[in-house]
């Protein structure tokens, strides 16, 4: 018994001798194409191929993982210009209007289509009103939102669906909150979906925190107000 081990770790040091040396001169089998000739590499299949070709099998594979990873790179090239190119519309937009309810019409038009939303909700509070009145129920239903400085998406139980979308919100099973920080206000837009998927953790918010920052600035000039659904 004592013997067979011996021999089995001796064996397993010597492969890893030859396997040491070989990955120290790559170029040990083209300077000694007999051994290439002389040795089999199973690769799954019935029978044997030769190294060469189980090399190139290798490759190959590496190669489609490499295309994959290019094209995936390219799509997401693609999609962030298509953003870029709709922020900047959406941007020019914003430039022209000087009223609340111009404002409100566009943002809501603009963003229920871009996100393909079924829901849009805008609530604002003046940081006065905040400050002021610390235990405010409706302030308080939406203190992590307004505290936050980035988006969030996700799932949305159906009692924080109602409290940002009112009655309409039993149908809106996922969202993007965007926060907003304007003179004297502070506060979200919520764009909802009937798609609990549409709206997930692993989104990118990127578009939808420059977005924030955009409608942020413009509110300094232009209050928003009541922006309910007509």
């Amino acid at each position: 018994m004592y013997q067979a081990e011996h021999s089995l770790d001796e064996t397993l040091d010597q492969e890893r001798q030859v396997v040491d040396y070989l990955m120290a001169h790559p170029d040990f089998l083209a300077r000694h194409p007999e051994v290439l000739s002389a040795i089999e590499v199973p690769h799954g299949i019935q029978g044997a191929v030769s190294l060469i070709e189980y090399q190139v099998r290798i490759l190959r594979r590496q190669l489609a993982t490499e295309r994959n990873r290019l094209v995936h790179l390219i799509a997401r090239a693609r999609q962030n210009e298509s953003l870029a190119i709709r922020l900047h519309g959406l941007i020019l937009q914003l430039m022209m209007v000087k009223d609340p309810e111009p404002l409100c019409h566009l943002l809501r038009e603009t963003l229920l289509r871009e996100f393909h939303a079924e829901a849009l909700a805008f609530k604002l509070f003046a940081r006065a009103t905040l400050e002021s009145r610390p235990h405010d129920p409706v302030a308080n239903a939406f203190a992590d939102f307004i505290d936050r400085r980035n988006a969030l998406c996700g799932p949305l139980s159906p009692e924080r669906a109602v409290a940002l979308f009112g009655e309409g919100g039993t149908g809106i099973h996922s969202a993007a909150i965007v926060p907003i920080h304007a003179d004297g206000q502070s506060g979200i837009i919520a764009i909802g979906s009937a798609d609990a998927t549409r709206f997930s953790p692993e989104m990118g918010t990127d578009f939808l925190n420059r977005l924030g920052e955009i409608i942020s600035q413009k509110l300094r000039t232009v209050h928003l107000g009541n922006c309910e659904p007509h």
